[in-house]
């Protein structure tokens, strides 16, 4: 890994050191303008006219960058693949900058980004990496704001149509200094998905009601969503199956792999009701336990004010492991996010708690067996349901928001361009049809479109969540996770224990809780040895007390329910999605 790394560093730094060289012509760039406009991005929400003057403007500015190959990196998704395969290629058609966009495991972006860091050498000038590392960014010295970049060096390579108040997720990467450190390029939510044309089915319908004495419907608590996840997998027709083929009531993942913590930092906690009320996170208390005071984190443990191994984070540690191994596939206990993800396409998962949007577009392919004729979606998605700790104002979800980083370590040049790239991937000239390829909103303006208005009943409800007030319920790892890489990869090694059975659930997270405060403790020394490290947002531990200290007071912590059920409840879809219109 040490030589791999070596190699890519000593190629980041060759790459472009002498003056570059280039046979661009400026009518080619306006050629080549003209043909990706006619032909590739449309629709657009700007006016052809606009659209080219958007894009000499890009020529333009990268006159000084010419000849030069930048290199970036991102995660392996479809919004990604096209930029690589088409974006790249007209990018440096249009401005003769040349463009390597690599696409590789989003655990792979963080350790190429933490590798550049710690050595302080180019291997990428520039990466798309989660929001959910704006805590990180925000505290650290290594990453050049984009608000500090935009108004200075930056300033004759920022295009005057950027338009940042058109972004829905540039608040996720504000930092609590109110600078803004990264540019959303893709964006997408964890939703609740499920066969329409199944709970719509009379007789389906019917056998659930005689069952259970309420409406098969979207639920809106994990008590209904249990008991659906039992209906279809063990009742429907009284065997399980729908058209003679087996069917399950849930769907998940259980492999120990960094992809299991995703499942939990991404706001699995949070929909159980574990922490505060408060959008974003949860204030004091977020959705990953830590208590946090003005922006200082000062613990995980109930013990010193945090959540992280409370009530309710055992209670949604045990639903996961007991809906996996009760209602889901029993390969699925083996798989990973990317394996798990497109199993519901193949038509025999009835509904799926936590389903990311990301798959939209693989699950509306023509001829798969959860679409219909006409292109239309056999499923619809929703929000998905609390547990029995949530409580009004808790954030209900999670969205993505891969954004465009750069670091202080990329030579000035190779910053410039690679922020042209960046731009130039979330420009209004290209964003529609980007977001129609891989369906990562970034744009309001691109989700209140002609073309969504007029095919949103190819979506299965994404078009009516994402136009809506609800989406603000959904939104990435905060401000109050102060090193994200080294916190994250303590919950898939501490969730994957309680799956096999080797810890409790309790065990498991007393053991999470207690790791993440020990780096928090580490972090806190880091600050007085290193002056300015983190400044006043740095990690600063509560002493710890009596856990029923905690329990009395306000908020979350909260005390273990009596009743960890409830009463189940479920809502008609067609009837919550005439609410997200109307409140539109």
């Amino acid at each position: 890994m040490g030589a791999a790394a070596l190699l890519l560093v000593v190629a980041g730094c060759t790459q472009g050191a002498d003056k570059p060289t280039s046979d661009f012509k400026e009518a080619d760039g306006r050629a080549a303008a003209q043909r990706w406009v006619s032909e590739e991005f449309t629709p657009s929400t700007l006016s052809k006219d606009e659209q080219l003057a958007e894009m000499e403007w890009f020529m333009k500015a990268a006159a000084p960058y010419r000849g030069m190959q930048i290199n970036v990196v991102s995660e392996t998704i479809t919004t990604h693949e096209y930029e690589s395969r088409q974006l790249a290629k007209a990018f440096t058609e249009i401005t003769g900058i040349r463009i390597k966009h690599d696409l590789i495991q989003e655990g792979d972006v963080i350790e190429k980004l933490q590798t550049q860091i710690q050595g302080d050498q180019n291997i990428y000038d520039a990466y798309v990496n989660d929001s959910d590392l704006i805590g990180t960014h925000s505290r650290g010295d290594y990453v050049l704001p984009l608000s500090d970049y935009m108004a200075g060096e930056g300033k004759k390579v920022t295009s005057p149509t950027l338009d940042l108040d058109d972004f829905i997720g540039i608040s996720f990467t504000t930092g609590p200094d109110k600078k803004i450190y990264q540019l959303p390029d893709q964006q997408f939510a964890n939703l609740y998905w499920f066969r329409y044309d199944w709970f719509t089915d009379p007789d389906i319908k019917k056998q659930f009601k005689d069952a259970y004495g309420y409406d098969l419907g979207v639920p809106v608590n994990w008590a209904a969503y249990e008991d659906i996840a039992d209906f279809f997998t063990n009742k429907v027709n009284g065997d399980g199956t729908i058209d003679g083929k087996k069917v399950y009531g849930h769907m998940d993942y259980g492999r120990k792999d960094p992809s299991l913590g995703w499942r939990f930092t991404d706001s699995w906690l949070s929909m159980a009701g574990n922490g505060d009320p408060g959008i974003p996170n949860g204030l004091p208390v977020d959705d990953w336990g830590i208590r946090v005071e003005d922006c200082r984190p000062v613990g995980s443990s109930v013990t010193r004010g945090g959540d992280t191994n409370g009530p309710a984070a055992v209670y949604a540690l045990t639903k996961y492991v007991d809906w996996l191994k009760k209602y889901a596939p029993e390969e699925a206990a083996g798989m990973n996010f990317s394996e798990a993800g497109p199993v519901p396409a193949q038509g025999h998962i009835a509904q799926q708690i936590f389903w990311y949007t990301s798959f939209t577009a693989d699950m509306t392919k023509p001829g798969l067996s959860v679409v219909n004729e006409d292109g239309t979606p056999k499923w619809r998605i929703a929000p998905s349901p609390h547990g029995a700790y949530w409580k009004d104002g808790n954030k209900l979800g999670y969205q993505d928001a891969g954004s465009w980083t750069l670091l202080k370590s990329t030579p000035e040049e190779r910053r410039a361009a690679a922020w042209l790239y960046a731009q130039f991937v979330t420009s209004k000239t290209v964003s529609l049809k980007k977001s129609i390829v891989g369906l990562t909103f970034i744009r309001d303006s691109d989700i209140r479109s002609d073309h969504f208005a007029d095919n949103a009943e190819n979506y299965g409800g994404l078009i009516e969540f994402y136009g809506s007030p609800a989406r603000k319920q959904w939104t990435p790892t905060g401000t109050n996770v102060p090193d994200y890489p080294k916190l994250a990869q303590l919950w898939w090694q501490n969730v994957a224990t309680a799956v096999t059975g080797e810890t409790t659930a309790q065990q498991s997270m007393d053991n999470l809780a207690k790791q993440q405060d020990d780096i928090l403790s580490r972090l806190e020394r880091l600050s007085r040895e290193r002056e300015g490290y983190g400044g006043q947002c740095a990690p600063k531990l509560n002493p710890e007390r009596d856990a029923q200290y905690w329990y009395d007071q306000p908020g979350a912590p909260a005390p273990k329910l009596a009743d960890e059920r409830g009463k189940p409840e479920t809502l008609d879809y067609d009837k919550l999605v005439a609410t997200w219109k109307k409140s539109d």
